[in-house]
């Protein structure tokens, strides 16, 4: 097979999915491959696969992307790629049409978003029936996705998502954390606890906050101040009327001197640095990317009980907590909060299972084995 893939991924979004591919790149690379990517033209994925060292192909739209079927059949073939990875279900139309008019190609898909409802309609037959591999990227995810697409369990496999740890080892000074800590509003005593993500109701913030309004009712002795870690912009991934109900969640619960609103940081292993505590209170995770990112930072995490989650983080390296109650979540920050010594060894756990099971270098490896063996 070929060493040449092209990653499409038609998305004017920006979260995990879109991160996705220029992610991959440099360890692509450095397994021996050379990876083409196909873009929306202005994007933040181009953008981002520019900065990853790829040029990519773009188009101004995925309805025109159907109307570039030649050219994108005559690069294919200038540069010998004979397998296509796709990230966004609505990007299958133009790759199994690609597939049908080069029979030779093997075509990828990450479905990295957990399927909702069933695909099995005639269309998605003819489209999902092109891929040689399905990957899920967590078991959960991979139970739906057996349950919704028309596919042998065969080519369903299960791939976790994993991470470069290096960025994320602790590498500030104790000044330069107490400095970050002081410009995050953290007073110097408090145990701080985080929650990052993407500002939407299916993070959880909400029950978040209701939890450290109870634990401050009930732990009156705990030091502790809550950092909410994303941006408040919709251009920022955020759903602005939610922003607006969680100011004002915290505001009621008189959180205002507790809670702080960072906006959008670039600076995430740096954050980690600074927090104590870090909390994904989502509903209903497909993976859990910041779970692994927190990992590798040696934090003790409280993470949801529903979802991927619990795949990931066990008692050994955090907590786990309902994404429904608020008194599970406070019992649970509660513990950790007044046990330096517990927050110390769950992170020092939760750091060696990061590199253990979830590295980049891993992921790709699997990844490009993958590749070889829907080729043979």
């Amino acid at each position: 097979m070929s060493s040449q893939i092209l990653h499409i991924c038609l998305s004017s979004g920006w979260g995990g999915l879109e991160m996705y591919p220029a992610r991959i790149v440099p360890e692509l690379r450095r397994q021996g491959w050379e990876p083409h990517a196909l873009a929306l033209a202005g994007s933040r994925v181009a953008d981002s696969l520019r900065e990853a060292g790829v040029e990519p192909l773009t188009v101004a739209s995925r309805g025109r992307a159907l109307l570039q079927v030649p050219r994108l059949l005559r690069y294919l073939r200038e540069h010998d790629i004979e397998a296509i990875h796709c990230h966004k279900s609505s990007d299958l139309r133009l790759a199994a049409l690609l597939k049908s008019l080069r029979p030779s190609l093997a075509l990828f898909f990450t479905d990295h978003m957990g399927v909702t409802r069933p695909k099995k309609d005639v269309y998605h037959r003819w489209a999902y029936g092109k891929l040689s591999r399905l990957f899920s990227i967590s078991e959960a995810t991979r139970a739906r996705n057996l349950e919704a697409f028309p596919l042998p369990a065969s080519r369903i496999r299960r791939l976790y998502l994993g991470i470069d740890p290096t960025p994320y080892t602790p590498s500030l000074t104790a000044p330069q954390r107490d400095a970050l800590r002081e410009a995050l509003g953290i007073p110097a005593a408090s145990v701080a606890i985080g929650v990052p993500g993407r500002l939407s109701p299916g993070k959880g913030q909400q029950v978040w906050i209701e939890a450290l309004g109870r634990m401050a009712t009930r732990h009156p002795e705990l030091a502790f101040h809550g950092v909410i870690v994303g941006g408040l912009q919709a251009d920022q991934g955020a759903n602005v009327a939610y922003v607006g109900e969680l100011q004002s969640q915290v505001a009621a619960l008189g959180l205002t001197q507790q809670v702080s609103f960072t906006g959008f940081r670039r600076d995430l292993p740096g954050l980690f640095t600074a927090l104590d505590i870090v909390c994904i209170p989502s509903r209903n995770e497909a993976f859990g990317l910041t779970v692994i990112e927190a990992m590798a930072a040696g934090k003790a995490i409280v993470g949801s009980a529903s979802g991927a989650i619990p795949e990931i983080l066990d008692e050994r390296c955090g907590r786990l907590a309902d994404p429904a109650d608020p008194d599970a979540w406070a019992k649970a920050m509660a513990e950790l909060a007044r046990d330096t010594e517990l927050r110390e060894r769950l992170g020092s756990a939760a750091s060696r299972v990061a590199r253990e099971r979830f590295s980049l270098t891993a992921h790709v490896a699997s990844l490009v084995d993958e590749y070889r063996q829907a080729e043979a």
